[in-house]
């Protein structure tokens, strides 16, 4: 099977899952963190999460405010750092 096909059958099936003729095999779902929560439990300012993240301070504050939500990676981070608080610190110091 040539790419092209294969790559026509995946937006194919991806338009029957959306229009809900065909269920999705796996959905991957993560809790979205509470950052203030989360930045509040560590005593760290904005700032240094952001830093530590690699994003801005707007950014976290756009997180705690509810404006938008961390997705991707730092959805991931963030879920990390709130099993397990001593990851910030580990990811503080690179």
């Amino acid at each position: 099977m040539s790419i092209f096909n294969e790559l026509k059958d995946s937006l194919t099936e991806a338009v029957d899952i959306k229009q809900g003729r065909k269920p999705a095999s796996r959905v991957t779902r993560y809790e979205v963190a509470d950052v203030k929560a989360l930045r509040e439990r560590l005593a760290i300012t904005q700032a240094q999460l952001a830093q530590a993240l690699g994003t801005s301070v707007d950014t976290i504050k756009s997180w705690e405010s509810k404006r938008r939500n961390p997705t991707g990676l730092a959805a991931k981070v963030l879920a990390t750092i709130q099993d397990n608080p001593e990851f910030y610190r580990q990811l503080a110091e690179h």
